[in-house]
C-alpha cells in the first residue's frame, strides 16, 4: 500500500495558483565580430607580456511579446611597448523567452542572468578569434555581472557598460 502524499499542487508556489516565473532560451547569437592585426607580421613576433585593456558592455530590449533580447559587447585590446597587437570586437546575444516573470525582475534578469548564461560562449569565441589570428587564445576572467549591475546603479545611468 502506497502512501499518498498532498504536495499542494494547486499553491505549489505559495502564492495561491499564480503561475511560476518560466524562462526560455530561444536563440544565441553572433551579432557582430571584428578581429583586427594592424601591425601583422610584426605583432606577432614581439616578446614580453602585452599590455590587454578589456571593455565590456550589456544591452536589453524588448523583441516582442514575451521576447527579450540581451546584449553582450566585448572589446579587447592588446598592445606591445605602445604597438597596437589586436583588436578583438565581439556583440553576442540571446532571445530569452520570458513568461510571468513580475515586471521588476525583468531588467536584472536581462542585464545580470542573461549576460552569466551568454558569457562562456561570447568568452569562446573571443579566445578562438585571438588564436586564429595567430596570438594565444585570450581566456577571459569570469564577470560579476550583479556587481556591474549594482555600481552602475549607485551611478544613475540605465545601462551597465565598461567593466
Amino acid at each position: 500500500m502506497a502512501d499518498e502524499i498532498d504536495l499542494g499542487a494547486t499553491e505549489a508556489n505559495g502564492f495561491d495558483n499564480e503561475p511560476l516565473p518560466q524562462v526560455t532560451i530561444l536563440v544565441q547569437y553572433a551579432k557582430d565580430l571584428s578581429f583586427e592585426n594592424p601591425n601583422a607580421p610584426t605583432s606577432l613576433q614581439a616578446t614580453g607580456q602585452p599590455q590587454i585593456e578589456v571593455n565590456v558592455a550589456v544591452n536589453a530590449k524588448r523583441a516582442g511579446e514575451g521576447v527579450f533580447e540581451s546584449e553582450l559587447k566585448i572589446t579587447a585590446k592588446a598592445t606591445n611597448d605602445g604597438d597596437t597587437a589586436f583588436v578583438v570586437e565581439l556583440l553576442y546575444a540571446g532571445l530569452f523567452g520570458l513568461t510571468n516573470v513580475p515586471e521588476e525582475a525583468l531588467e536584472p534578469f536581462l542585464v545580470i542572468e542573461a549576460p552569466r548564461i551568454l558569457f562562456p560562449f561570447a568568452r569562446r569565441i573571443i579566445a578562438d578569434a585571438t588564436r586564429d589570428g595567430g596570438f594565444p587564445p585570450l581566456m577571459l576572467d569570469p564577470i560579476d555581472f550583479a556587481s556591474l549591475y549594482m555600481a552602475q546603479q549607485q551611478a544613475g545611468t540605465n545601462q551597465v557598460g565598461n567593466a
